[in-house]
């Protein structure tokens, strides 16, 4: 069992949902994402995704897509995503994992890369363009190595689609909450229950919503009926606003707060 399942299995202890939020590794450069990963642990993150900067990424709105062109311009590559979670081992065990595209795993080398994530200390792995069909390396390769492979289901996903997922998925399953990018929104649809609880009566695996999520409300609806909610363009956004101001990392940590607890904070 790794992390990602070990923290589900204790957030079922104590009737609670995880929290997880995503950052773009590199932005604005590697030593703060260091620092906002402990920031956000601490804030109340249950797990961690982080961005490996690609060219070309289909599944991300203009904040994600900014934040990966300046990870990109700080020349953030793979490796140092690897070796930055190696120190961060070093301080936290909370579970991380990469969200990049199937280029990128491809070029490095499928085998080599699950390896070397899981020996860096990574949890696990989400490739949104990466479908369960043509994932049967992937998915091999992790399985043999306790290695997360975290697929996407969405609106438009149909019962054999479900089943193919579901079969694919280890540590959790990544429900997107409509039909588009990344990015925040007012509203969610609100299909998302119909959907959620659909996919929950053939698995007993978690069931995360993310994409568009960015405000307590919507946090505290998807809570009701998953198992979790994925943040990212929100905290993203927040970061992108305060690039080379000394009040990065807090103002970051302050958003996390404000999500979970906003009667406790005016943000």
């Amino acid at each position: 069992m790794n992390r990602i399942e070990e923290k589900f299995r204790r957030l079922r202890r104590l009737n609670r949902k995880a929290f997880i939020a995503y950052i773009m590794a590199g932005d604005p450069d590697l030593r703060k994402t260091y620092e906002l990963v402990l920031e956000l642990e601490k804030r109340g993150a249950d797990i961690i995704e982080l961005g490996v900067p690609f060219s070309d990424p289909i599944a991300d709105g203009p904040t994600i897509q900014k934040a990966g062109q300046r990870a990109l311009r700080n020349k953030t590559n793979p490796s140092q995503v690897l070796t930055l979670v190696a120190r961060l081992r070093k301080k936290t065990e909370i579970p991380l994992v990469l969200m990049t595209y199937f280029n990128i795993i491809f070029r490095y080398g499928v085998d080599k890369f699950v390896k070397d994530a899981k020996k860096n200390g990574v949890d696990g792995i989400i490739v949104p363009d990466l479908i369960p069909e043509e994932a049967g390396d992937l998915v091999r390769i992790a399985k043999e190595n306790d290695f997360a492979t975290i697929f996407l289901a969405s609106p438009t996903s149909n019962r054999e689609r479900l089943e193919k997922v579901i079969q694919a998925s280890k540590g959790f399953i990544y429900y997107v909450s409509l039909t588009g990018v990344t990015g925040v929104r007012e509203s969610l649809p609100a299909e998302i229950k119909k959907y959620v609880l659909r996919i929950k009566k053939l698995t007993a695996k978690p069931v995360c919503v993310g994409f568009g999520v960015s405000r307590p409300k919507q946090i505290k609806q998807i809570f009701e009926f998953s198992d979790g909610a994925v943040v990212g363009s929100a905290i993203v956004d927040v970061i992108e606003k305060n690039l080379n101001k000394p009040e990065i990392v807090k103002k970051a940590g302050e958003l996390i707060s404000f999500l979970l607890n906003p009667k406790l904070l005016n943000y």
